[in-house]
């Protein structure tokens, strides 16, 4: 197993933020977590993306833990819903920012720069750009150190229909180069299109974990889009 989590668990001011999980994740899945607002699925992006610390259990990656920052940079890619940018500086700065952050060697941006199509915004700053570049940008300063894992939280959350298409083009791009990848959706036709295995969370609890012929055909499916 690639990555392997074990009772992880947040509380916030008492109240549960994700109940204790457990499960494993083989190298190259592409795994959809769904679930209605509140049901902990971008708190459990964020522990594994180590941005958040956990209240109890364990992950471990490649045999590391990440509790262990400095193990495991550049292994783990943690795309957020907002993009964690610096709006006042230009996107080739950014990226050479994160390079350095990242370990990443500093021709990795010119490579993303190309591999992204963000040539000709290179010197645009980042609070110029559309919503849709932003999030190019913010995938690609995660693939700055070409990490085995991607986590990624609402990807095309407020994008357009081009710019969601693109994102799934790159998500595919992604899978099919041997990338691990998580990521949370609300869109059933998301799901349908790029996912490899379905889990869904509710009430901070994982209630279905399987394949996505079987969740669109289980009840859960039918009580998630019903409540």
């Amino acid at each position: 197993m690639q990555l392997v989590v074990e009772n992880l668990a947040k509380l916030y001011d008492q109240k549960r933020g994700l109940a204790p999980i457990s499960f494993e994740v083989d190298k190259g899945e592409l795994i959809a977590i769904v679930g209605h607002n509140g049901a902990g699925k971008s708190t459990l992006l964020k522990m594994l993306g180590s941005w958040i610390v956990p209240d109890g259990g364990s992950v471990m990656f490649d045999g590391f833990d990440l509790k262990n920052r400095m193990a495991v940079v550049g292994k783990v890619g943690f795309i957020p819903e907002v993009p964690n940018l610096f709006d006042f500086f230009s996107v080739e700065y950014n990226l050479k920012l994160f390079a350095v952050l990242s370990r990443a060697p500093m021709s990795r941006v010119e490579e993303i720069l190309g591999e992204f199509n963000l040539l000709p915004f290179r010197r645009s700053k980042v609070q110029a750009l559309s919503k849709g570049l932003k999030q190019r940008v913010n995938i690609g300063r995660a693939l700055l150190a070409d990490p085995p894992l991607l986590i990624l939280d609402e990807p095309t959350s407020g994008l357009d229909f081009e710019m969601t298409r693109e994102i799934y083009r790159l998500l595919k791009t992604m899978h099919a180069a041997g990338k691990t990848i998580l990521f949370t959706s609300h869109r059933p036709e998301e799901i349908k299109s790029l996912a490899t295995r379905i889990m869904v969370l509710h009430e901070s609890k994982l209630v279905f974990d399987g394949a996505p012929h079987e969740y669109f055909q289980s009840e859960i499916h039918e009580k998630l889009y019903a409540l």
